[in-house]
């Protein structure tokens, strides 16, 4: 077990010092401590999750409204007009943390913020109906 495997529920527990921005039952916020840009803060769930789809629904909807009140304020607090949300499940997707978490990332004119470039390909139009039906049919 790695120290990072708990880090977030011992921040929403305060057992480690951080920046609260927001707290309700199910949801703890602060700000990063090494941002990529001015504001940028963290929206947890206060249990630890590995990946997004593990969430249970009203914790998952706690999580989604705070997002978008902490998005807002944000903005407001900052000056930024402009944010990401970015939300990484596993390692080979980005996520360091082994903790659901949803970073709200302000975009500077200066482009401070979250780099991006997004080498989308064309849908292959062969695949598409087959692939479409089975995610379809595995939504629960």
């Amino acid at each position: 077990m790695s120290d990072l495997d708990h880090l977030f529920e011992r921040i929403a527990a305060g057992e480690i010092p951080s920046h609260r921005v927001y707290e309700d039952e199910h949801v703890f916020a602060f700000l990063d401590i090494n941002p990529l840009s001015r504001g940028h803060t963290l929206v947890i769930p206060k249990k630890r999750y590995l990946k997004l789809h593990e969430v249970p629904q009203d914790v998952a909807a706690a999580l989604g409204r705070a997002v978008a009140r902490i998005a807002g304020a944000v903005l407001g607090a900052t000056g930024a007009t402009a944010y990401n949300v970015l939300q990484n499940n596993g390692a080979p997707a980005g996520q360091a943390v082994p903790h659901v978490h949803f970073h709200i990332i302000p975009k500077y004119a200066d482009g401070t913020g979250l780099p991006h470039h997004w080498p989308a390909r064309p849908l292959d139009k062969t695949e598409a109906p087959g692939l479409a039906q089975a995610i379809a049919q595995r939504v629960v």
